[in-house]
């Protein structure tokens, strides 16, 4: 899971080149609170109907509780939002050194933390997967060009050619990520400047876009001036400071670890990440370095809605499993793989997936999981990705496609993600989409959920859209406890609200619009209120 699984509005615009399909004249204006649980009807915001589902279907209707697994980078399990909705595992005494339920995995109190090791210590960043691509095919082919080739054999001289193929691309990417790099640095610097300028001009602490309004342009300072246009720009594509700052650090971690042929963390886990008979390794430590993400996730899902905090979570009667598998850089298939299992063999009845990447070298041992998972009934949501690619055509990994057979797996939930704005702005502009790939799209833009420390942040990405569909799964199954997951699956795709004419810019596309039914499978949007209707109608039967 790369930082880019939050989009960052700052990236929209580098040295004036959009990105993302963001005009750079686009104005940032604030979303509605509450969004992505208010109803497309009454209140005039393409939310999922959640707050119109509880108000006029669930008022007295009884509920079970439902575990969900959240295969992430780790929860802030103590937030106060939090309270009462993180998972334990009844069989296991805390902190004793004894595997109690004989699980194999000792003190998973909350859940389980597959990239850490038993002294305690966590993987923080990572590799792409690129690169480790890059770093395994290196060391085969050292030494060998175009005149060794006929010394190859048929097979060797098609991995030569993938690792050609790796080889430019890695050293595209590692060159344009020192580059923006760059431009971010300097773009950051000016901010910086520009905001102190304007903040001692006004003699203010803070700036809002109607401060900028006071610098008359025809007679202040040059110097001014630009500042004022700095900022202005800011307000305009949504980012500040910190949120420059953050995309800089971004970048920077990038090059020192994600690209970074050289960096190794995983002797941390102290396992063989190329091999996977043994599942049972890593720690019970299910916060991790860096739970801002997995925290965020959580709190979409199953926030208190009880009390007076910062969010309200889709899914009233839930317990959250906590399952580490993702760092700062790509999760490893192996990790996926058995996060998955340990999901299924601990009682997740719904597991959300806010992660990917773009190669998948194992893929045929997550392959397993997901059908032993769709065994045991389980249903898994995963979020599309960010890069605003075609996944018919760009795949975003894991898939619900199997290496061996081309079969897919039928309880298997692709998520894009879509804004508050109206259209042609409905689907966020850097949305993964794909007519077969795509189940359907949910709220991903701005939401404000939960992040470390008991606080509460507004983030955007696929990573917040898929939460969205498993709390409406997870509702499902807590009121209606004798659907199956495939049951789930086809409630979720055919109570979608669908717009198939509905014209939409197309994401990584500027100025192309497309309709909203081309960019999914049902061409539709979640909704919890349709959702429950037909679950009623199903539980009459």
């Amino acid at each position: 899971m790369n930082k880019v699984c939050v989009f960052f509005p700052a990236l929209a615009l580098l040295g004036g080149v959009v990105l993302a399909g963001i005009p750079s004249d686009s104005v940032k204006t604030k979303a509605p609170a509450n969004w992505f649980n208010l109803d497309p009807t009454y209140d005039d915001v393409r939310g999922v109907g959640t707050e119109r589902a509880y108000r006029e279907l669930l008022k007295n209707v009884p509920s079970k509780t439902v575990i969900v697994g959240i295969i992430d980078s780790g929860i802030d399990i103590n937030h106060e939002d939090l309270k009462g909705k993180i998972w334990t595992n009844p069989k296991e005494i805390p902190g004793n050194g004894i595997d109690d339920d004989k699980n194999g995995y000792i003190d998973d109190v909350n859940g389980w933390d597959f990239i850490g090791g038993k002294d305690g210590k966590d993987i923080d960043q990572e590799q792409l997967e690129l690169t480790r691509l890059y770093v395994k095919y290196k060391k085969r082919f050292e030494g060998v060009d175009s005149t060794k080739l006929a010394g190859l054999t048929s097979g060797d001289k098609e991995d030569y050619a993938r690792f050609e193929a790796i080889k430019e691309e890695f050293e595209g990417k590692a060159q344009e990520s020192k580059m923006t790099y760059g431009v971010l640095q300097q773009m950051y610097e000016s901010y910086v400047e520009a905001d102190k300028l304007v903040k001692e001009t006004l003699k203010t602490d803070k700036i809002t876009a109607e401060d900028l309004l006071k610098i008359d342009m025809g007679t202040a300072e040059p110097k001014i001036k630009r500042a004022r246009q700095v900022l202005d720009r800011g307000f305009k594509m949504g980012y500040d400071e910190k949120e420059l700052k953050e995309t800089l650090e971004h970048y920077q971690e990038e090059s020192e670890f994600n690209l970074n042929p050289d960096f190794t963390p995983r002797a941390i886990v102290g396992d063989n990440p190329e091999e996977n008979t043994n599942r049972f390794y890593g720690n019970g430590e299910v916060t991790g370095p860096d739970a801002r993400h997995g925290t965020h996730v959580a709190g979409i899902i199953g926030a208190n809605r009880s009390n007076t905090l910062g969010v309200k979570g889709v899914a009233e009667n839930v317990k959250i499993m906590v399952i580490r598998a993702v760092p700062n850089g790509d999760e490893r298939d192996k990790d996926v793989a058995n996060a998955i299992r340990y999901a299924v063999d601990n009682g997740a009845k719904v597991v959300n997936m806010s992660f990917g990447k773009a190669y998948s070298p194992q893929k045929e041992w997550v392959d397993e999981a997901v059908r032993y998972a769709q065994s045991k009934g389980v249903l898994l949501i995963h979020a599309a990705g960010n890069e605003a690619n075609n996944t018919d055509e760009t795949p975003a990994y894991p898939t619900k496609t199997f290496v061996k057979d081309g079969k897919q797996a039928d309880n298997w939930i692709s998520v894009g993600a879509l804004s508050w704005k109206k259209e042609p702005d409905a689907v966020a502009t850097f949305s993964n989409y794909g007519k077969e790939n795509v189940d359907l799209f949910a709220p991903g833009v701005d939401l404000y959920s939960t992040v470390p420390g008991s606080k509460y942040e507004e983030l955007s990405g696929t990573s917040m859209a898929s939460p969205v569909v498993t709390g409406v799964a997870a509702l499902l199954l807590s009121h209606f406890p004798k659907l199956t997951a495939a049951q789930v699956k086809k409630i979720l795709l055919e109570s979608s609200v669908k717009m198939p004419e509905l014209k939409v810019n197309k994401p990584g596309a500027p100025g192309e619009q497309v309709a909203f039914g081309d960019l999914s499978v049902t061409g539709g949007v979640v909704n919890a209120y349709n959702a429950v209707k037909m679950a009623q109608g199903m539980n009459k039967q």
